[in-house]
């Protein structure tokens, strides 16, 4: 593959990334769950999520698989961009 296609999809992941963390951070905020923007938010991370949620456990009550995706989803992005 092309260095150009890597580095795209390298960036592509980061900014999925990106959605998975204002994902995280609208579950502070109750009410912005009926928010179309929000919906929309949870509809395309969903995929990712819900079985990543499923396989890491929680700790207590929080859920830590949004920060163990966006570490790999960086990680793996990183590595894209530089090859």
């Amino acid at each position: 593959m092309s260095d150009g296609f890597l580095a795209y999809i390298g960036w592509l992941m980061q900014i999925f990334g990106y959605l998975i963390v204002a994902r995280a951070l609208s579950s502070w905020f109750p009410d912005a769950r009926h928010h179309p923007i929000v919906q929309l938010l949870y509809q395309v991370t969903d995929p990712v999520m819900i079985p990543a949620s499923r396989i890491i456990p929680r700790i207590g009550m929080i859920d830590i698989s949004p920060m163990i995706v966006i570490l790999v989803l960086f990680t793996v992005s990183d590595a894209l961009r530089r090859a």
